[in-house]
Formats: C-alpha cells, structure tokens, sequence
C-alpha cells in the first residue's frame, strides 16, 4: 500500500489550551509519521492563501481573525491513505457530532473552536503544503515500525 502525505493543522485553540502533545501523541500513536513540522504565526498574508476558496463566504473574515489569533503548529504527515485516514481520525468539524474516540469528540469545544485542519483531498494537501512548507523542509525518512502498518 502507498504512502501518501497530507498537511494538518494544530488551530489556535490547541495552542492556548497546551494540548499540542496531547494531539501529537494520537497522531503518532495511530501511525502517522511526521515529516515535517513547525510552529508558527499565521499572518493575514498566508492566511488568505490558505482560505482562498473561501473568499466572499460570510464567515470568510471570522476564518481569518481567528486563525491569525495565536500561533499555530503546521505539519505534514504521511501514512498509507493520510487524507482519508486522517480526516476520518480527527472526526467530523462539529465536535458534537463527531465520532467517539475522535480528535474533536475528545477534545473540541464548539464549530470555531475544533482544533485541527486537516486537507481534504491529495491535491488540496500538496497546495497547502506548499503555502507554508519549502520542499528543503520535507523530510524522507523510515521508522522501523513502518513496514508494520502496511505489512511486510
């Protein structure tokens, strides 16, 4: 089975409420092999970037005030399926509503306030990717459990 990358996001919230490790642990735990990965301050620059299929939606504005209210942590993850697997991982973006035992049922609050972005598909993740990685940034590396998520 082929690895393939996806880009995540550790939101605002998740950096004021200290909970970075928390998720980081269950990202690793679950499989995830962490390529790349820093802290930052989203200037309305990038952010505007990064939602730019949103221009003109009514909460287009709130998106950007509050994903440049506080340092965030951007990363790059691979795993067999990483977009699918990672979405599924996280749960759905109302945290009420997502799946027992998910990122967001476990640590969300409320639709704003949902502590992860996580691309939605191969190509959106290769275009946020490359808002905020260079590709000097990406590391290729194998962990010695690898060949026992996929098999040998």
């Amino acid at each position: 089975m082929a690895w393939e990358r996806t880009f995540a996001m550790l939101k605002p919230d998740t950096v004021q409420r200290g909970i970075i490790g928390n998720v980081l642990s269950r990202l690793e735990t679950k499989g995830f092999r962490i390529v790349a990965m820093k802290l930052i301050q989203v200037t309305e620059e990038l952010a505007a970037k990064h939602y730019a299929a949103h221009v003109g939606k009514p909460f287009y504005d709130g998106l950007i005030k509050y994903i440049t209210s506080s340092p965030v942590v951007v990363m790059v993850l691979e795993a067999p399926q990483a977009v699918e697997q990672l979405r599924s991982f996280i749960g759905a973006t109302r945290p009420n509503e997502a799946a027992a035992g998910t990122i967001r049922a476990d640590f969300g609050v409320d639709i704003s306030n949902n502590l992860i972005h996580a691309s939605d598909s191969v190509s959106s993740a290769a275009q946020e990717i490359g808002v905020y990685f260079t590709q000097g940034e990406l590391l290729d590396y194998e962990r010695a459990i690898d060949e026992w998520l996929v098999g040998r």
